[in-house]
């Protein structure tokens, strides 16, 4: 395995001669959020739209809870 002499950490073996520049830019650039949950969370959420159900749920518990507490300090 022998490397190249502009960047010791690629290897001879890699061919980019097809490669796209910033082929995946624009779509990355838009929003990349990857979230890695636990194998046992995972069990419960068969897809990422029962996650993101989930998520939003929850989402509306909290809000609800911040304006009842926001109520009583007052």
């Amino acid at each position: 395995m022998k490397k190249t002499r502009n960047d010791p950490d690629m290897l001879e073996e890699y061919d980019f001669s097809r490669g796209v520049r910033g082929k995946y830019a624009k779509r990355y650039a838009e929003g990349a959020n990857v979230v890695v949950i636990d194998p046992d969370v995972a069990e419960y959420f068969p897809d990422h739209d029962s996650v993101n159900e989930s998520l939003r749920g929850l989402v509306s518990i909290i809000k609800r809870r911040r304006k009842t507490k926001h109520r009583v300090r007052r």
